[in-house]
Protein backbone atom coordinates (compact mmCIF):
# COMPACT_ATOMS: atom_id res chain seq x y z
CA UNK A 1 0.00 0.00 0.00
CA UNK A 2 2.93 2.36 0.64
CA UNK A 3 4.02 2.09 -3.01
CA UNK A 4 0.50 2.89 -4.17
CA UNK A 5 0.38 6.04 -2.03
CA UNK A 6 3.80 7.06 -3.36
CA UNK A 7 2.65 6.59 -6.98
CA UNK A 8 -0.57 8.49 -6.30
CA UNK A 9 1.37 11.38 -4.75
CA UNK A 10 3.88 11.36 -7.62
CA UNK A 11 1.04 11.38 -10.16
CA UNK A 12 -0.64 14.26 -8.33
CA UNK A 13 2.60 16.25 -8.27
CA UNK A 14 3.14 15.55 -11.99
CA UNK A 15 -0.41 16.56 -12.92
CA UNK A 16 -0.22 19.78 -10.91
CA UNK A 17 3.20 20.46 -12.43
CA UNK A 18 1.75 20.19 -15.95
CA UNK A 19 -1.15 22.47 -15.04
CA UNK A 20 1.15 25.06 -13.48
CA UNK A 21 3.44 24.95 -16.52
CA UNK A 22 0.46 25.45 -18.86
CA UNK A 23 -0.95 28.34 -16.83
CA UNK A 24 2.48 29.95 -16.46
CA UNK A 25 3.07 29.89 -20.20
CA UNK A 26 -0.41 31.31 -20.79
CA UNK A 27 0.27 34.12 -18.30
CA UNK A 28 3.59 34.93 -20.01
CA UNK A 29 1.89 34.98 -23.42
CA UNK A 30 -0.91 37.22 -22.08
CA UNK A 31 1.60 39.78 -20.83
CA UNK A 32 3.35 39.77 -24.21
CA UNK A 33 0.00 40.20 -25.96
CA UNK A 34 -0.91 43.10 -23.66
CA UNK A 35 2.42 44.79 -24.44
CA UNK A 36 1.79 44.39 -28.17
CA UNK A 37 -1.72 45.81 -27.87
CA UNK A 38 -0.48 48.75 -25.80
CA UNK A 39 2.24 49.47 -28.38
CA UNK A 40 -0.36 49.37 -31.15
CA UNK A 41 -2.60 51.73 -29.17
CA UNK A 42 0.28 54.14 -28.65
CA UNK A 43 1.06 54.16 -32.37
CA UNK A 44 -2.61 54.66 -33.24
CA UNK A 45 -2.95 57.55 -30.80
CA UNK A 46 0.15 59.32 -32.12
CA UNK A 47 -0.93 58.77 -35.75
CA UNK A 48 -4.39 60.16 -34.93
CA UNK A 49 -2.85 63.26 -33.39
CA UNK A 50 -0.51 63.77 -36.35
CA UNK A 51 -3.10 63.06 -39.05
CA UNK A 52 -5.81 65.17 -37.41
CA UNK A 53 -3.60 68.25 -37.43
CA UNK A 54 -4.47 69.03 -33.83
CA UNK A 55 -2.02 70.63 -31.43
CA UNK A 56 1.34 68.94 -30.94
CA UNK A 57 0.54 68.16 -27.31
CA UNK A 58 -3.11 67.15 -27.70
CA UNK A 59 -3.69 63.97 -25.75
CA UNK A 60 -0.26 64.18 -24.14
CA UNK A 61 -1.54 63.19 -20.70
CA UNK A 62 -3.26 60.11 -22.14
CA UNK A 63 -0.02 59.16 -23.93
CA UNK A 64 1.96 59.59 -20.72
CA UNK A 65 -0.50 57.42 -18.83
CA UNK A 66 -0.30 54.76 -21.54
CA UNK A 67 3.50 54.86 -21.35
CA UNK A 68 3.23 54.39 -17.57
CA UNK A 69 0.96 51.40 -18.08
CA UNK A 70 3.49 49.93 -20.51
CA UNK A 71 6.22 50.35 -17.91
CA UNK A 72 4.03 48.61 -15.34
CA UNK A 73 3.39 45.77 -17.78
CA UNK A 74 7.13 45.39 -18.36
CA UNK A 75 7.62 45.24 -14.61
CA UNK A 76 4.91 42.56 -14.45
CA UNK A 77 6.78 40.67 -17.17
CA UNK A 78 9.93 40.76 -15.04
CA UNK A 79 8.01 39.45 -12.05
CA UNK A 80 6.42 36.59 -13.99
CA UNK A 81 9.92 35.67 -15.24
CA UNK A 82 11.02 35.50 -11.60
CA UNK A 83 8.00 33.34 -10.80
CA UNK A 84 9.02 31.06 -13.67
CA UNK A 85 12.52 30.71 -12.25
CA UNK A 86 11.25 29.94 -8.76
CA UNK A 87 8.77 27.38 -10.09
CA UNK A 88 11.58 25.66 -11.96
CA UNK A 89 13.42 25.36 -8.64
CA UNK A 90 10.30 23.96 -6.96
CA UNK A 91 9.81 21.52 -9.83
CA UNK A 92 13.34 20.20 -9.47
CA UNK A 93 12.90 19.94 -5.71
CA UNK A 94 9.68 17.91 -5.84
CA UNK A 95 10.41 16.08 -9.10
CA UNK A 96 7.25 17.35 -10.75
CA UNK A 97 8.61 17.51 -14.27
CA UNK A 98 7.93 21.26 -14.30
CA UNK A 99 11.41 21.83 -15.68
CA UNK A 100 10.57 22.89 -19.21
CA UNK A 101 12.75 23.71 -22.17
CA UNK A 102 13.26 27.25 -20.95
CA UNK A 103 16.72 28.36 -22.15
CA UNK A 104 19.30 29.83 -19.76
CA UNK A 105 18.88 33.51 -18.91
CA UNK A 106 19.91 35.79 -21.76
CA UNK A 107 20.52 33.00 -24.24
CA UNK A 108 19.75 33.27 -27.91
CA UNK A 109 17.44 30.90 -29.73
CA UNK A 110 16.61 30.55 -33.38
CA UNK A 111 13.14 31.64 -34.42
CA UNK A 112 11.60 28.60 -36.16
CA UNK A 113 9.35 30.87 -38.26
CA UNK A 114 12.18 33.07 -39.51
CA UNK A 115 14.90 32.35 -42.03
CA UNK A 116 17.97 30.36 -40.95
CA UNK A 117 20.06 33.43 -40.18
CA UNK A 118 17.52 35.21 -37.99
CA UNK A 119 18.20 35.09 -34.28
CA UNK A 120 15.78 36.34 -31.65
CA UNK A 121 16.10 36.90 -27.93
CA UNK A 122 14.17 34.43 -25.82
CA UNK A 123 12.74 35.65 -22.54
CA UNK A 124 13.79 33.30 -19.79
CA UNK A 125 13.52 33.19 -16.04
Amino acid sequence: MGATMHNTNHNSVAIHGMRITRDLHEAEAAIDEALIRQANLLATMVRARRDSLVGAFTGQEALLRLAASQKAMLEASNEIARVHGKLLEVGREVGSGMVDDCPPKGSLARDPLANDTAITMVRAA
